[in-house]
């Protein structure tokens, strides 16, 4: 095989994306380190919902970019992770190591590969203007001149809604217009770097995304949660992570716990869903391998092991 740069791993959520990357790296003899493309799994203190790697995986093979954020705190960007996912690229690669990039976050992913999507400079004076309205007074300019902006940016982000409002008025273009140019075409992997998608059925995906869920209610999800939030309110970036707020409702008395678990799994369903639309794009990548292996199928590893022997 040869010594590749980076592996970029691909595949919805409750795919095997990280039993993958820790397959690999044990078939790779230490000679990687994993790094996450997970917007959720930054935040410390949520681990169970996250589906974080244990402390044993991480004991066996270093990660990087996971317990970076506090939870209470607002504000983290693509573009951060961007840079840390650069710098950390490159410091893995001057130890003559490959990293594995797993990707849960389709939105990181593309920006790595593609750049961040470039829009006009801040406009301080137009924004000073849109601060002083209120959420739904923001909101309800946006669904005027972008709706699928407005369907995207959750209620309560100002930040992101004057941006889309700011874009739109400077350029004559919907904030949304631009990002689906920004990402219709697939992004080209960089030199010495290989692409392995995990595109399992959905009546698949399904089934492990269910399995998941109550294994994730068995190991604690509840407990994590309800600790988590009596140190503080959760910022509103970690508050809205998929079943975070479903178990926050249950504990507000807003919601029955088995009532909460079908909308844990019905919200992952949906997200699975969404992520599938990316891969499509991605699958087209230059020097990519992809398996539509059932979810956990372990045959799914030795396949790729082959394929990268052969490139």
């Amino acid at each position: 095989m040869r010594d590749p740069r980076a592996i970029l791993i691909l595949g919805p959520t409750a795919s095997g994306k990280s039993a993958l990357a820790l397959a690999l790296s044990q078939s790779l003899r230490d000679e990687c380190e994993i790094v996450s493309a997970d917007s959720m799994q930054i935040y410390t203190g949520m681990n169970v919902g996250t589906a974080k790697p244990s402390m044993q995986e991480r004991a066996a093979v270093r990660h990087h970019l996971i317990d970076i954020e506090s939870p209470y705190h607002e504000g983290f960007t693509v573009d951060r992770w961007l840079q840390g996912a650069h710098d950390t690229i490159a410091a893995i690669n001057s130890r003559e190591k490959c990293a594995l990039i797993v990707g849960g976050t389709n939105l990181y992913v593309q920006a790595l590969l593609a750049g961040l999507f470039e829009g006009p400079a801040a406009d301080e004076t137009m924004r000073a203007e849109l601060r002083a309205l209120s959420l739904d007074e923001l909101r309800e300019q946006l669904e005027l001149i972008d709706p699928p902006s407005a369907q995207r940016i959750h209620p309560n982000d100002q930040r992101r809604m004057i941006r889309a409002i700011e874009v739109t008025r400077h350029t004559g273009v919907a904030m949304s217009v631009h990002q689906s140019q920004w990402s219709a075409a697939p992004p080209t992997l960089p030199s010495g770097w290989q692409c392995l998608g995990l595109l399992p059925d959905p009546e698949s995906n399904g089934r492990a995304i269910n399995t998941r869920a109550k294994m994730m209610m068995d190991c604690g999800f509840l407990a994590e949660v309800r600790a988590l939030r009596t140190v503080a309110p959760l910022a509103r970036q970690a508050a809205e992570a998929v079943g975070y707020r479903e178990l926050a409702a249950h504990i507000d008395g807003e919601m029955k716990l088995d009532d909460a678990f079908e909308a844990i799994k019905i919200r992952t369903r949906k997200l699975a869903r969404q992520q599938r639309t990316w891969l499509r794009r991605f699958r087209h990548i230059e020097h990519s391998t992809w398996s539509t292996d059932p979810c956990g199928e372990k045959t799914s590893h030795e396949f790729f092991l082959n394929a990268l022997r052969l490139k």
